[in-house]
């Protein structure tokens, strides 16, 4: 069984996750109603990501005898000024997820539950990759700027994303 103060983190995570789904889903929309096709696309891999991420902790609360809560999910934003600001976003975000599967690890070790402690090593190696692709979408913007050619050929690089 889990201890409870780690059950409700995990519940919390799970939660975190499905608005994850939501807000790349709405950054997703932002570039559709541009007609930047290929980051929608590549956002709304990212949102069926998270979505996946939810159903890991959905999956390993019930594995562990646990009972899973759903709360109410903020509304993400859905408007930025500019595909820089958005990726920023993206990244901070995706930041805030790291301090927050790092505190659960934390936690884990603190109630001595190596199951969980092992369950989220995944998750730490999970948002090395999520932080390195925004943070490497943010340079390109910030090195080349918006300029029409760079947001077309990322627009284009983006589309190839499986």
């Amino acid at each position: 069984m889990i201890p409870s103060a780690l059950l409700e983190e995990l519940n919390r995570q799970l939660n975190r996750e499905l608005y994850s789904a939501y807000l790349y889903l709405s950054m997703a929309s932002y570039f559709e109603e541009r007609g930047l096709n290929g980051f929608a696309h590549w956002f709304k891999l990212q949102a069926k990501e998270e979505l996946e991420h939810a159903m890991k902790f959905y999956n390993y609360i019930h594995e562990r005898g646990g009972h899973v809560e759903f709360y109410p999910i903020q509304e993400p934003a859905s408007n930025w000024d500019n595909i820089t600001g958005l990726v920023k976003s993206a990244l901070e975000h995706e930041k805030e997820i790291t301090r927050h599967i790092n505190h659960l690890i934390d936690l884990a070790r603190k109630l001595d539950d190596k199951p969980t402690e092992v369950f989220l090593y995944w998750f730490i190696t999970e948002q090395v990759e999520e932080e390195k692709a925004f943070q490497e979408l943010l340079q390109v913007l910030e090195y080349a700027g918006e300029t029409p050619q760079t947001v077309l050929m990322l627009n284009a690089k983006l589309a190839q994303r499986k």
